[in-house]
C-alpha cells in the first residue's frame, strides 16, 4: 500500500453541478469534509513471475487463471502485477440509510473519485517501485463473460490471502466486491494499449473506456 492523494473537491462540485454560493454548496462542502476525514482509499498489489502458460491459461501466485484473452496478452510477458484498489469501506458509514437521496448521490460520486485516487496511486507505485511505466490491465468480469469470467475473482483474491483484513474489501458469494467502488485486476507491461471494453459489444455502458472493435474481438475468438 502507499499514500493516496485526496480527490479534488472543486472538480466534484462542478461534476455534481452544485450551485456555487447557495445552500447546497455549503452542505456539500461540509459533507465532503467529513468524507475526506473518514475516507481511506487504498490498494494492494504484488509482483508475480508467471510460473506456467497453457493453451488458454496462465499460472502465477500459485493460482491458475483461465482466459484465452489473458493468455494472448501475456504471450511475451514474464511478470505481472495483480492488484485490488478500493475507495475504502469507511465511506459507507457516512450515510446510514438510503432515505437521503441527495447525500447518497454525493457519496457515490465521492467514492468513485476516491477509487480513482487509489488507482492513480497504484500505477504511480508500479512506476516508482518496479519501473513499469506503460501498462495495460485486465479485470475479471469486465467485458463479455467469456473474456475473463468473474468467478476468477476467487483466485485473484487468493493471491493476496486475507484481503478483507488487509484493505477491508470483501468478496461476496456472487463474486462482487464490497465496497462497491473497488476494482481488481492484473496489470502487465506492454508496448500496445489494451482495454477489455474493446471486446464488448454492449452499446449502453457508463463505464466504457474504449470503443468496441469487432476485428479485435474476432481475433481473440471465444474461450471454451
Amino acid at each position: 500500500m502507499s499514500n493516496v492523494k485526496p480527490w479534488h473537491q472543486e472538480k466534484l462540485i462542478d461534476r455534481l453541478k452544485v450551485e456555487r454560493g447557495g445552500e447546497d454548496e455549503a452542505a456539500f462542502r461540509e459533507f465532503a469534509g467529513r468524507a475526506r476525514k473518514a475516507g481511506n482509499p487504498k490498494f494492494i498489489c504484488d509482483a508475480c513471475f508467471i510460473e506456467e502458460k497453457g493453451p488458454d491459461s496462465v499460472t502465477f501466485g500459485g493460482k491458475v487463471f483461465r482466459s484465452r484473452v489473458l493468455r494472448a496478452n501475456l504471450e511475451k510477458v514474464e511478470r505481472v502485477f495483480p492488484y485490488i484498489a478500493t475507495c475504502g469501506r469507511e465511506f459507507d458509514e457516512l450515510v446510514p440509510t438510503n432515505d437521503d437521496f441527495l447525500l447518497a448521490y454525493w457519496l457515490d460520486t465521492i467514492k468513485e473519485a476516491a477509487l480513482g485516487a487509489a488507482t492513480n496511486a497504484l500505477f504511480s507505485f508500479l512506476a516508482k517501485r518496479h519501473g513499469v511505466r506503460k501498462t495495460s490491465s485486465m479485470n475479471p468480469g469486465s467485458g463479455p463473460a467469456e473474456t475473463w469470467p468473474i468467478q476468477q475473482q476467487k483466485e485473484l483474491f487468493a493471491v493476496f490471502g486475507d484481503v478483507e483484513g488487509k484493505i477491508g474489501v470483501k468478496l461476496t458469494d456472487s463474486f462482487l466486491m464490497v465496497p462497491n467502488k473497488t476494482i481488481s485486476g492484473i496489470a502487465f507491461p506492454t508496448e500496445t494499449d489494451f482495454v477489455t471494453c474493446s471486446l464488448c459489444p454492449r452499446e449502453v455502458c457508463p463505464n466504457r473506456r474504449a470503443a468496441y472493435d469487432a476485428g479485435k474481438a474476432a481475433s481473440f475468438g471465444k474461450d471454451g
